[in-house]
């Protein structure tokens, strides 16, 4: 994707330098063309980055430089963004909830906590599957925000293995009482990370999917981390 913004502020062709330098700092963008002489810039990037970001990655060069968006509308431009950046996580979670609601309906009746446990059983196997692609590029994106695994970098390795375990001990219902509290603790010290990244504004890119897709951090992954945590908690709770 290519947009041109208008940029004002710039006096001499060292401007452009420092602001070209300055935006390719960015991850997601590609290419940068600079304009003195028509106060322009031209960004290519692999997924849409808010004005609003632009701006700050130009702040520490001077406030003199203001660059705003031209022929495009960024707030669909956003929109299609983020509904292309997540495209792969909605679509797990859908599949997800379409077999196990579908395994529901054939049956008897439908038990909410049979659901919920094959629900996770397919978030944890599907999840670590794509980690298993690339396990040492999940290690490394990992130990960039969770807690334990930037203390312990070989965590990254554990906690893949240890979703294919859950996964599979959800599916044969085994022990209840440990699968669960085992969930339960390490999605709850998974958010931790993933909070503090967020509430930083950090841009960090999500493991969640391994090193498979580009998916920055953001309030979805809380939302996936927190709706596991919820789901685990309610099944601990049935079980005791």
């Amino acid at each position: 994707m290519t947009y041109e913004y208008q940029l004002l502020g710039m006096t001499c062709d060292n401007c452009e330098a420092k602001i070209k330098s300055a935006l390719l700092k960015i991850e997601e963008i590609r290419e940068v063309s600079v304009s003195k002489k028509n106060n322009s810039a031209t960004i290519s990037m692999t997924d849409h980055i808010p004005t609003s970001i632009l701006q700050e990655k130009l702040l520490p060069l001077g406030k003199r430089y203001q660059i705003t968006a031209r022929k495009h509308n960024e707030t669909v431009e956003s929109n299609k963004s983020w509904v292309s950046a997540y495209k792969p996580i909605l679509l797990i979670f859908v599949y997800i909830f379409s077999i196990t609601l579908t395994i529901e309906i054939t049956q008897l009746s439908i038990d909410l906590g049979r659901w919920m446990r094959h629900f996770m059983a397919g978030f944890f196997l599907s999840f670590s599957f794509f980690k298993m692609l690339n396990l040492k590029g999940f290690k490394d994106s990992y130990l960039m925000y969770d807690i334990i695994a930037r203390k312990f970098p070989a965590w990254g390795y554990v906690y893949a293995f240890t979703e294919v375990l859950l996964g599979f001990a959800l599916l044969v219902n085994f022990n209840p009482l440990i699968t669960h509290s085992v969930a339960l603790t390490i999605m709850t010290l998974s958010v931790i990370g993933v909070l503090q990244t967020v509430l930083n504004k950090k841009a960090i890119k999500c493991a969640c999917l391994g090193d498979v897709f580009n998916l920055p951090m953001s309030i979805v992954t809380i939302i996936e981390d927190g709706l596991m945590i919820i789901m685990s908690l309610s099944m601990l709770l049935m079980t005791m």
